[in-house]
């Protein structure tokens, strides 16, 4: 892991910034600096560790654990993000499944949406979910349609979560390296599971990507994150 951030490190200094590629496993610990704290408005609760207890490879994982309500949320992340294209790509481990309340796992202030607004992922309905904080849009709908085209995140172990951003306003996701027909919604192309996310024309232009928890009920829950990628193009699970 070590040889791998090394060889990120080297592709940032040789590669134009709209193309680079962020790796962090955290073998080296956690660079507070280059992955800071976040929890606007306030921060009740929650707290981030470098962690020896769980981990995808290696030895250390990000631990994060969330405390019930808005103000109990806490992320850590990075500002690093490419311009266009927008991949990213962690390993997360939940210490429980999803309940039908509103929660977030990853949160990115998204300046097409205005200040202080967020582009989020998290769950609902016991399902993976996209949330727009300007409108409180869904992606997907959630009718009983639009949650049967999502899926759970299995709790307890780790598990392979991959999203992009594209700049004409594609959204595409992958668990496990396999496409959520209910968490994509491309340009010109109808989907009936998408109505409320593309009566919209804001495209996504996210500034900052957190690994967290954020709950809008009494929902906690220990969060772990390890060899998270961010990148211009597909990274896979592999």
């Amino acid at each position: 892991m070590i040889r791998q951030t090394a060889l990120a490190a080297v592709a940032l200094l040789s590669l134009p910034f709209s193309l680079a590629q962020i790796t962090e496993g955290f073998e080296s610990g956690w660079d507070q600096a280059a992955w800071p704290t976040y929890a606007p408005d306030c921060s009740q609760g929650g707290k981030v560790t470098l962690d020896t207890s769980q981990a995808h490879s290696g030895k250390n994982s990000i631990r994060v654990d969330g405390a019930g309500g808005y103000c109990g949320h806490i992320f850590v992340g990075t500002n690093k993000v490419p311009s266009g294209d927008v991949y990213v790509r962690s390993w997360i481990r939940a210490s429980k499944a999803f309940t039908d309340s509103h929660v977030t796992f990853i949160t990115m202030p998204d300046s097409a949406q205005g200040s202080k607004k967020h582009l989020r992922i998290g769950g609902q309905n016991k399902i993976l979910m996209f949330n727009r904080e300007s409108d409180d849009a869904t992606l997907p709908d959630l009718s009983p349609q639009g949650v049967a085209a999502s899926a759970a995140l299995p709790a307890g172990s780790w598990q392979c979560f991959e999203y992009h951003l594209g700049p004409d306003g594609t959204v595409e996701t992958w668990l496990n390296d396999k496409p959520i027909a209910g968490l994509t919604a491309k340009a010109g192309v109808a989907n009936s599971n998408a109505g409320q996310w593309q009566r919209s024309s804001i495209k996504p232009k996210v500034t900052a990507i957190y690994f967290g928890w954020e709950s809008y009920g009494g929902d906690t829950n220990t969060f772990w994150y390890d060899d998270i990628v961010v990148s211009s193009k597909k990274v896979g699970c592999t």
